[in-house]
């Protein structure tokens, strides 16, 4: 961690460009830097519950994006016959502050880059970031004092038209195959977990709800015959969730188990077209009455192949750090611990990472600079403390939230997946730690206890 106010990061999805609006919030020059020619226009609506739109709140985004989402406040599970068995909140006004959020990913892209405009922050398309060239700091290097910008050490990085730059710090929010991480990890590989989501959008008004209103969704809707699909396997629980402000669209998906050597085929099927509509068959595969209500044939139907996507679920292996060991280059979100989207906490995991670095760069970059010593620069210890602080509360609530992904799965997949059922027992959902945390407070309180 640096006390220079000039920062670099790579990646300009929604924690790169989430993070430039936090540092600028906190007096941070920030620019960021994308390999794309423009913004990303991929992907599909994310949940957003209320511990990331707390963020989004605190960085006075959450009033321009909220009316552009589906606001909600639980998901249903049921059962074969319909009868609501179990609730899921992912949000409540009253309780939490903010009600759950479904919103496309592009909406959120859209209003950020359009902030970042406003304030004049860079935002820098069509540059392949390629490695890390030099970091101030690394064992012995003693630095070169009379470099331009020197005083808390730097960071230089070539981009692959062999162009370079430098920065006090270089953040990797480049997602899970991260090209950042590999100067900290350069052989680590990211995990497969053998299963996948394959979901669509169709229209509302295919499901053929009630007019009355008295059939809620979001829904996850479990088989009635948990022992067999039409293929012999285990069937799998069906998910219909809300998108677009007025709800006139649903995403429908499935999950199922995926073999290692099934996986390249599979993930084809996200985006070749003849995929494609395997994708749609899998989707269609035991909709009938055998094993699900009226509903989930209705929603599968008519499905358009383009509207079709197939995510494998991957996590990255638990990192002993997240920041080089000169602290020059940091990873956060998909970078430092892809989370699978059960429980749709990813990007809410990635804004809290981003939060929190933001609030803690500020606070060290207002700390008095001293003369840099040789080897040791000034409150190195001070630094090297705060992201010791920041990687182990975030590491906590990652693994917390990769337990209740295991739960959410083991409401999803087939009962016959023995696998996956393995060692895992039904709990019952206890959300208050993961919706209630004021991360500026508890950032604030560290501070304190650092300052005694």
């Amino acid at each position: 961690m640096s006390s220079g106010n000039d920062v670099a990061i790579i990646g300009a999805g929604l924690s790169g460009l989430t993070l430039a609006l936090a540092l600028h919030q906190q007096g941070i020059q920030a620019t960021v830097y994308e390999s794309r020619p423009a913004p990303s226009n991929i992907g599909g609506a994310v949940m957003l519950s209320p511990n990331a739109l707390r963020v989004l709140d605190a960085l006075s985004l959450y009033r321009v994006v909220e009316p552009q989402g589906y606001s909600f406040d639980r998901l249903d599970f049921r059962d074969g016959e319909g009868r609501v068995t179990e609730t899921y909140e992912f949000g409540d006004a009253a309780k939490y502050g903010y009600q759950g959020l479904r919103i496309y990913r592009h909406v959120l892209i859209d209003a950020l880059v359009a902030v970042l405009k406003e304030k004049g922050i860079p935002v820098v398309y069509g540059r392949t970031y390629s490695h890390v060239v030099r970091e101030d700091g690394d064992e012995g290097d003693e630095g070169d004092e009379g470099d331009e910008g020197d005083e808390g050490g730097a960071v230089t990085f070539a981009f692959e038209d062999g162009t370079t730059e430098m920065a006090a710090l270089l953040v990797g929010a480049d997602g899970i195959h991260s090209t950042v991480r590999r100067h900290l990890y350069p052989d680590l590989q990211t995990t497969f977990l053998g299963m996948a989501g394959i979901t669509a959008a169709v229209p509302t008004a295919q499901l053929r709800l009630p007019a009355d209103g008295s059939y809620h969704i979001p829904v996850t809707i479990a088989p009635r015959n948990k022992d067999k699909d039409a293929s012999g396997g285990g069937a799998s629980a069906f998910v219909i969730a809300p998108q677009q402000p007025d709800g006139s669209e649903v995403l429908i998906g499935k999950q199922r188990r995926i073999l290692e050597h099934e996986r390249a085929a599979w993930e084809q099927r996200g985006s070749l077209a003849d995929g494609r509509a395997a994708a749609v068959a899998f989707l269609q595969e035991g909709a009938g009455p055998d094993n699900y209500p009226d509903i989930v044939a209705h929603a599968v139907a008519a499905i358009d192949p383009a509207k079709v996507n197939v995510w494998p679920f991957y996590v990255v292996p638990k990192l002993e750090r997240w920041a080089s060991a000169a602290r020059r280059v940091i990873l956060l979100g998909d970078a430092a611990h892809a989370i699978p989207p059960s429980a749709g906490q990813g990007i809410n995991q990635a804004f809290e990472d981003v939060y929190m670095l933001a609030l803690l760069l500020g606070w060290q970059s207002k700390q008095p600079k001293q003369p840099k010593q040789p080897k040791q620069a000034s409150g190195d210890g001070q630094a090297q403390a705060a992201l010791d602080f920041w990687q182990q509360y975030r590491q906590a609530r990652v693994d917390k939230v990769l337990e209740l992904n295991r739960q959410i799965d083991l409401r999803r997949m087939p009962a016959t997946d023995k696998a996956f059922a393995a060692g895992v027992a039904r709990e019952p959902f206890d959300l208050a730690w993961l919706y209630k945390p004021d991360f500026k407070k508890d950032v604030e309180d560290w501070v304190a206890q650092q300052t005694k």
